[in-house]
């Protein structure tokens, strides 16, 4: 049994009109041309749909069963098919996004605000989480796509350059740190160090090794998320290193952040994406904005007292 959409969208035509003429023309082809489609059609059912006569035509008992079958089969693809141009047209569409706990307080809001503005009808939902989860959830297929720093290479996940960014040192004004005017990691180390427990610490301590004399940061005290580092330096606790995208945050505490040096240490962070997953179109245009909204970015390096 071979039928075709054009059989069936014919058959509903004849159905709705009564008509082989009035059919024929609501498709756009010659009477004919309709008439065969509905022979093909009965031929590949092996059952008469329609009552011929002189005057007019009519469903047979089994075209009228068929009948309300093949309006529903033609309404469900009408509204798929709508609803994949509407995708196409990002008139409709989700983005799921995983980003670090910091980012996504103070980066991310701002830019899917923009996104907002030129997509208004694109759904983007945030999900928050601990930077080593990151990758996890864009693996699991929980979200589209995921921000975060470098990682080491795996086959199922592709990586873009988003920024490259360097480290800056945070502390409450009329701090000692405020008074140097180019301020070094040994600067830095001689006062109450606030830092992230694991791997953000483990990484500092190999990327200064052998850049100071002494390079070991013995944290005054470690916490899970820079939101809280943050707040404790604003409470006068210490002091936290900290890359420039938290800057919202800092502004809003009313601290100080200025560049670190000798040496300067730089992360990289990329845009991740399942490599054998295509992305929505919503998904691939957000993931294109990404880098064209964080390259207009005034990042605050210089420094500055």
């Amino acid at each position: 049994m071979d039928v075709t959409l054009r059989q069936l969208r014919a058959f509903a035509a004849l159905a709705r009109t009564g008509s082989f003429t009035r059919a024929a023309e609501s498709m756009h082809v010659t009477q004919s041309a309709l008439s065969g489609l509905i022979k093909e059609l009965e031929a590949g059912l092996g059952v008469r749909l329609v009552d011929r006569n002189t005057r007019r035509i009519q469903l047979s008992e089994i075209g009228r069963e068929f009948h309300p079958v093949v309006t529903k089969i033609l309404q469900d693809l009408d509204s798929a098919l709508e609803g994949i141009d509407s995708l196409k047209r990002l008139h409709s569409g989700i983005v799921r996004i995983a980003a670090p706990q910091l980012m996504a307080s103070t980066l991310m809001p701002a830019l899917i605000a923009r996104f907002r503005e030129t997509y208004p009808d694109v759904r983007v939902h945030l999900v928050d989480c601990a930077v080593e989860n990151v990758i996890t959830r864009i693996l699991r297929g929980e979200v589209d796509i995921g921000v975060g720093p470098q990682r080491d290479e795996l086959a199922d996940l592709g990586a873009e350059p988003l920024f490259d960014l360097p480290f800056m040192i945070v502390f409450p004004p009329g701090h000692p740190l405020e008074s140097i005017e180019r301020i070094t990691w040994a600067d830095a180390m001689r006062h109450p160090i606030i830092a992230l427990q694991g791997q953000f610490t483990d990484r500092l301590m190999l990327d200064l090794h052998g850049a100071i004399s002494t390079p070991s940061i013995r944290p005054s005290h470690e916490v899970a998320f820079m939101s809280t580092a943050l707040s404790m330096v604003s409470a006068g606790l210490g002091i936290t290193p900290c890359l420039p995208y938290a800057r919202p945050l800092v502004d809003l505490y009313g601290m100080r952040m200025r560049p670190l040096h000798d040496p300067e240490v730089r992360r990289r962070f990329f845009v991740y994406t399942r490599r054998h997953a295509s992305l929505s179109p919503a998904a691939e245009v957000f993931a294109q904005f990404l880098p064209a909204f964080t390259g207009e970015i005034e990042w605050g390096l210089a420094d500055a007292r």
